[in-house]
Parts: structure tokens; C-alpha cells; sequence
């Protein structure tokens, strides 16, 4: 099996995940939905400071200390897993096999398709969402108190 920083496993052999169809059988690892947490909290926290300084300075403060900490932590937590890709696909040389068109090993394969897979992570979709909906919110809130 191949792993990532965090605990994410390209290859699943052992639970038959080796595609996305077979995917929903596997588990995330528990540190992953750790850091999905921590990117929510930390979405939510930087999005309501204005909110919160408006009623209590502190608080404002606060929420920002933990938004921008929360979001130390989860950046670095996804820049691990973006580098044990990166060094998944180097070690392998699976960029250089598919720009000549060289023959895959069953291997190869099985971790293009595995990369390929996490790519189209389902927290990672919703957590833009709440990034981009909460963005929006926090926005309206902010003309809503600064004009109205």
C-alpha cells in the first residue's frame, strides 16, 4: 500500500478500493476528517470576525486567532498530502511513462487511478462550498453592518 502524509492510502488492496466506483467502501482516515473539521472551524471563524468585533472586540480577535490558526494547521496538513502525491507520482515516474506513452505497469495503473480518485474528494468539495457560502455571508453581513 501506498500512503500519504495524513494517513490517506492511494492503494487499497486489502478493502478491494482500487477505483473510484469501489471507493465509497473504503474509510477516510480519522487525522483526514481531523483537518476537515479543523478547515471548517476555521472557515467559520474567520468569516464572523467582523460579526464579532462588532459586538465585542475580544471576541473578534478571538474568532480571528482561531480561524487563522485552524487554517496554519489544515494548509500545512494539505500540503503534506500534495507532497506525498507529488512523491508517489515521482518515485514511479508516472508523468514521464504517460507523456511517451510508455507501456503502465498494473501498478502504475492502480495508482494513477487511485490519485486520480482522491482528487475528487467529497469533504474537499463541500469544504469549498462552505468557504465560497460563507464568504458570501460574511460579506453581505459586513456591508449590512458597516452601511445599514
Amino acid at each position: 500500500m501506498t500512503k500519504l502524509a495524513g494517513g490517506t492510502t492511494l492503494r487499497f488492496v486489502d478493502k478491494k478500493c482500487l477505483n473510484c466506483s469501489e471507493y465509497k467502501r473504503c474509510k477516510d482516515s480519522g487525522i483526514s476528517w481531523i483537518f476537515f473539521i479543523i478547515g471548517i472551524i476555521s472557515t467559520i471563524a474567520v468569516r464572523i470576525v467582523m460579526v464579532l468585533a462588532h459586538l465585542n472586540p475580544i471576541y473578534g480577535k478571538l474568532a480571528w486567532y482561531v480561524g487563522v490558526t485552524g487554517f496554519f494547521m489544515f494548509f500545512l496538513y494539505k500540503y503534506k498530502v500534495g507532497i506525498s502525491r507529488t512523491r508517489v507520482i515521482e518515485k514511479n515516474n508516472l508523468v514521464e511513462k504517460i507523456s511517451k506513452k510508455d507501456l503502465l505497469t498494473h501498478n502504475d495503473y492502480e495508482l494513477v487511478s487511485s490519485i486520480l480518485c482522491s482528487l475528487g474528494s467529497k469533504k474537499e468539495q463541500i469544504n469549498y462550498f462552505l468557504i465560497f457560502g460563507l464568504s458570501a455571508v460574511a460579506l453581505l453581513t459586513a456591508v449590512y453592518i458597516d452601511f445599514f
